[in-house]
């Protein structure tokens, strides 16, 4: 990215190119007339798909010459491109928005608008349709390429999506205190080079240090600030039906991932039935079991789909089940029927920090000493303990090649009272 005006003033003199577009800003009274705001989305949109690149609204492209924007319109502008970056580009753009002070030909000062638009984690459409920039000009995107796109931002790429960088953060933001956890006596004694070695801070393509999805899922306390989807949606149901009017608790789970983990298993065994009978003593039967329920959630929070954007795991309590939703389809070859028999991890770096994370759930009946043990044991407790508790051997559907979907039933009351 250029920083020092005198590099921007020589680009701008060079005129526009894949990293850099110029445009003039009219307006009538208060009212922005050009750029048209689906152009200026189309425009946003082929440079996130593209490459990280920068935008300077107040000078010509073709004369190159500096024109500056009023300084009163100034928040107007921003205020233009927050609901351009927020409203007509799916999914919502993530820019850095700034207010510039440049020298003309003449020596003079003047007022422009800079916008930063990071190379996306995401694929984007506006308007148009979906674009790239190619040069100085956006084009649409083929068939073909747009496919060839959506496999490299997914988890097909060669670098998968929880190695990505994340280019609107910065190194400072990953929290001492979190990723030296992962540390061991074998590790490098230099920082950076223990953060690089972990993954958890990488080179963008600009051979900028910045962190990565998973150092943000793991060592910062809201990952949610850069991953907006990445916390755990959960509601617990009186009764069956899944209905506002019927709900009793509700909770947006953050945090780094091992205290979604945690505060997820929580939040069940909260709002959860637990019998009680005298046979003669007092023996207590949960609705669910807790080693299963820390599997299933370990699994959902592990891996489900990062990429996607505008899901997050949800977890639905009701009286009689359990529905735990997790973004993104199987991995690889594997089928609903394959799961108890087979292991396949989507997030393989995510997997090998939680496996370093101790237990911090009272799972009972868990042998783990750590969150996850990556021997594809998971599947198997999850049915194993849900069926042997209730009766009913727990369900894995596939939503719309989209969404993974668990049901676990809870048990029944032996005095049989109605899961209403």
């Amino acid at each position: 990215m250029l920083e020092p005006s005198t590099e921007l003033l020589k680009q701008i003199a060079l005129g526009e190119d894949s990293v850099l577009e110029l445009k003039t800003v009219e307006f009538s009274g208060d009212r922005i007339t050009g750029p048209h705001r689906n152009s200026m989305a189309d425009e946003l949109a082929a440079m996130a798909n593209t490459h990280t690149g920068i935008v300077l609204l107040g000078v010509d492209d073709q004369s190159k010459a500096i024109r500056g924007v009023p300084k009163d319109k100034l928040d107007i502008i921003e205020a233009w491109l927050r609901e351009i970056s927020n409203d007509l580009i799916e999914p919502p753009l993530d820019c850095v928005i700034r207010k510039t002070l440049i020298t003309d030909a003449d020596g003079g000062e003047k007022a422009i608008m800079r916008i930063d638009v990071p190379r996306s984690l995401f694929v984007h459409r506006s308007p148009g349709g979906n674009f790239r920039r190619i040069g100085s000009s956006k084009r649409p995107m083929r068939p073909d390429v747009l496919a060839r796109l959506f496999q490299q931002r997914s988890q097909a790429r060669l670098i998968r999506f929880d190695e990505q960088t994340i280019v609107s953060a910065k190194p400072d933001i990953l929290e001492a205190s979190l990723w030296r956890r992962f540390r061991t006596v074998l590790s490098p004694a230099d920082d950076q080079e223990f953060l690089e070695k972990m993954k958890l801070v990488a080179q963008d393509e600009d051979g900028i240090l910045r962190p990565t999805v998973s150092g943000v899922l793991m060592a910062t306390e809201h990952p949610e600030v850069f991953l907006a989807t990445a916390y755990v949606q959960a509601v617990c149901y009186r009764g069956t039906e899944r209905n506002a009017a019927y709900q009793l608790d509700a909770k947006d789970i953050t945090g780094p991932l091992d205290v979604q983990i945690r505060e997820a298993c929580k939040f069940i065994e909260r709002n959860m039935r637990v019998y009680a009978v005298k046979v003669p003593n007092r023996v207590e039967t949960p609705q669910f079991s807790m080693n299963a329920v820390f599997e299933a959630v370990v699994n959902a929070v592990a891996h489900r789909d990062y990429s996607i954007y505008g899901s997050r795991i949800r977890l639905h309590l009701f009286a009689d089940r359990l529905e735990l939703f997790s973004p993104g389809t199987i991995p690889n070859t594997m089928t609903i029927d394959s799961l108890s028999e087979r292991q396949s991890a989507r997030n393989e770096l995510l997997s090998s920090l939680l496996a370093r994370c101790p237990m911090n759930v009272n799972a009972i009946g868990s042998q783990r000493s750590f969150i996850m043990d990556k021997r594809g044991e998971g599947v198997p407790i999850i049915i194993t303990e849900s069926e042997r508790l209730s009766g009913r051997r727990p369900e894995y559907r596939l939503l719309d090649d989209a969404e993974l979907k668990l049901t676990i039933y809870a048990a029944s009351s032996p005095h049989g009272d109605d899961p209403g």
